[in-house]
């Protein structure tokens, strides 16, 4: 439904720590104009110029508290994600993205409550991988982006 606007546009950055380009960041949206508790977002599939990104390599950051994993994510059943919230997918990838356009593939996976399905019980114990198509609530399609990462970006 909303999946051409789960990433803002300008929001592509490398990420640095201790002076080293230790990855880099995208802001995201829900696609869900319910929100849905945290415990049920399973990632992303993610793509960036014909490299995929699995879900070891990323964590989530919402809600004003740190990136976290998406094992530790499932464990948040009491916390929200509302519609309106952005939050932050840090993907680690020594060196980070070099500055350009990047063509990126992305499939926001959230294993939906819309009442019991076969699958529920399932996917909670075994989550699907992201860009399955499994679980992927508002967004059964792995959708295009392309943005620009500028020097200043770049750097950061």
């Amino acid at each position: 439904m909303f999946d051409n606007f789960l990433i803002r546009p300008d929001s592509l950055r490398n990420e640095q720590r201790d002076g080293q380009t230790t990855g880099f960041t995208l802001a995201v949206r829900h696609a869900n104009y319910r929100g849905c508790y945290l415990s049920l977002h399973n990632g992303y599939y993610l793509e960036v110029d014909g490299t995929e990104y699995p879900t070891s390599v990323q964590t989530f950051e919402i809600n004003g508290k740190a990136p976290r994993t998406f094992d530790e994510i499932r464990t948040a059943v009491h916390e929200h994600w509302d519609y309106d919230d952005e939050g932050i997918l840090h993907i680690a990838a020594p060196g980070g993205l070099a500055p350009g356009r990047h063509t990126i593939r992305l499939q926001q996976s959230v294993l939906a409550a819309y009442g019991y399905l076969p699958t529920d019980e399932e996917w909670v114990k075994n989550p699907p991988k992201p860009g399955s198509g499994a679980g992927s609530d508002k967004t059964p399609e792995i959708v295009t982006y392309t943005l620009d990462l500028t020097e200043a970006e770049a750097a950061r």
